[in-house]
C-alpha cells in the first residue's frame, strides 16, 4: 500500500527531528553545554558506556548532569565528529539509530584520540524527539576519559 503525502511528510520531519539530536550533542559537546546535552534526554533517559571490559550507567536527568559535568577537565577535552547516520523509525513514536563518532583531543592539538559509535533509542517527546538511551561502544580510545 503507498504512503500518503501526510504519512511522507511525517516520516521524513521524524527523521529530520532524529538526524539533529547527534549533531547537537556533539554541538553542546564543543561548547561544553552540560546542561544542553542533558536537554537532549527523555526525562528517564540514559547514558551507557561499554568497553574497556566494563559498563558505566548513567539514568535520569541527575545522573546525567553528574556524569556529564565529570567529563570536563583532566587530559581530554573530547571533540566528537559524528558519522554514518542510520535511523529505523518503530512507529508509535520511538525510533532506534546508530552513528559512527571519531574524537579528537583539543588540548593536544586536536590529535586523534579514538573511535566508538553511538546505539541509540529515541522517542518523541510532545512535537520533538529525545535520546531515551545512547550507549557508547568504544571501538579504539588511545586513552581512558576521565
Amino acid at each position: 500500500m503507498a504512503k500518503t503525502t501526510e504519512q511522507i511528510v511525517t516520516e521524513l520531519a521524524d527523521r529530520e527531528g532524529i538526524r539533529e539530536l547527534p549533531l547537537k550533542y556533539c554541538d553542546c559537546v564543543w561548547r561544553d553545554d552540560m546542561t544542553g546535552i542533558v536537554d537532549l534526554f527523555a526525562s528517564d533517559g540514559e547514558f551507557i558506556t561499554k568497553g574497556f571490559k566494563r559498563e558505566h550507567r548513567a539514568s535520569g536527568r541527575d545522573a546525567l548532569l553528574k556524569l556529564y559535568n565529570g567529563l570536563t577537565g583532566g587530559d581530554l577535552t573530547p571533540r566528537p565528529y559524528i558519522h554514518n547516520h542510520v535511523i529505523d523509525l518503530a512507529g508509535g513514536g520511538s525510533a532506534t539509530g546508530r552513528c559512527y563518532v571519531e574524537l579528537r583531543n583539543l588540548r593536544k592539538n586536536m590529535e586523534w584520540v579514538g573511535t566508538g559509535y553511538y546505539d541509540d533509542e529515541y522517542v518523541k517527546v510532545g512535537d520533538g524527539w529525545k535520546f531515551k538511551s545512547r550507549t557508547f561502544h568504544t571501538g579504539y580510545m588511545s586513552m581512558t576519559p576521565g
